[in-house]
């Protein structure tokens, strides 16, 4: 019974390039227990859980439940959000229905590609609106997924909770239980691991203001975990804060295959190139609690280039 969070921590693992990847959040209010997989095993319709799950495969969604921190209670209606995390193209949008089998009219394909029709206006599934509360802090809190969320998530999300934060939810799922604390913050995308109460509140608060977080920062869900380790080197070595200030794209390979080429363009013409490798440590740690050890994967920058700015 390891606690996968502390083999990590003493492993050293490092946190940037560990963020799961979507490019749309689509996050659905549920009380009540979660089991492990809680789109099919909590108290939302398991038939429609999994009809989303397979609506959602392959469309740049990724599906999971929230509930407000401590105990609560059924609700006849639910929340729902939608938040799309592409830079330059991002939104958020609220709603609130009574009847989750409208769900089923979302068009997810449109919704990963940045168009939010179907959730939004008068005409849409869910009659959306755009969300204009504090950003989002979404404490992964799923104990029956892994025990570390349920010993170090839920507490974190009662503690804020108790610190009036708002924009605060519990949600199912964000990957990387070893790095519990976990928490994702919208409406930019980037995700959080061994968060405490100080840096998911300066996170939000960084959020608030355009900005994102260098600290505990484990990438921005919108890219694949290379360009996710690419881009926070980036800004480790830059400095540059603003969220929206920084693209990142896959160059075509080089002469070793076995490098991830990413550039990295800055919105003032600045750019660089990171050569990005999949490494692997001596030391082998459970990536769940309960699970047999296993090497640990990491994506690390072994090069980054700066460029001449473009003209």
């Amino acid at each position: 019974m390891s606690i996968c969070a502390t083999a990590s921590r003493a492993l050293g693992e490092p946190l940037a390039g560990t963020a799961a990847t979507a490019r749309t959040w689509l996050l659905i209010e549920q009380p009540g227990p979660w089991g492990a997989k809680a789109l099919t095993s909590s108290r939302l319709d398991p038939r429609l859980g999994g009809r989303l799950e397979e609506a959602a495969r392959g469309t740049g969604v990724r599906l999971a439940l929230v509930r407000r921190p401590g105990r609560t209670g059924p609700t006849s209606t639910r929340r729902v959000f939608a938040a799309h995390v592409v830079p330059g193209q991002g939104w958020v949008y609220e709603a609130s229905t009574d009847d989750p089998e409208r769900l089923l009219n979302l068009d997810l394909k449109e919704l990963g590609a940045g168009n939010a029709a179907s959730f939004a206006g008068e005409d849409s599934a869910l009659s959306g609106t755009p969300y204009t509360g504090a950003p989002l802090v979404c404490v992964c809190a799923n104990g029956k997924r892994d025990r570390c969320c349920a010993l170090l998530g839920r507490p974190l999300a009662a503690e804020l909770h108790a610190a009036g934060a708002e924009g605060l939810w519990e949600v199912t799922h964000l990957g990387g239980h070893r790095f519990s604390p976990t928490l994702l913050v919208l409406p930019y995308g980037y995700a959080y691991g061994r968060a405490d109460a100080a840096l998911a509140l300066a996170a939000q608060r960084a959020a608030a203001s355009g900005r994102v977080l260098l600290g505990g920062n484990r990438g921005r869900s919108v890219w694949e975990r290379p360009e996710q380790a690419a881009e926070l080197a980036v800004r480790a070595e830059s400095g540059e804060e603003r969220a929206e200030a920084l693209t990142v794209r896959t160059l075509p390979p080089g002469e070793d295959p076995a490098v991830h080429r990413v550039r990295v363009d800055h919105g003032d013409g600045r750019r660089w190139t990171a050569d990005v490798v999949r490494t692997v440590t001596e030391d082998a740690r459970p990536e769940s609690c309960g699970a047999a050890p296993v090497v640990a994967a990491r994506f690390e920058v072994v090069r980054l280039t700066a460029e001449a700015p473009s003209r």
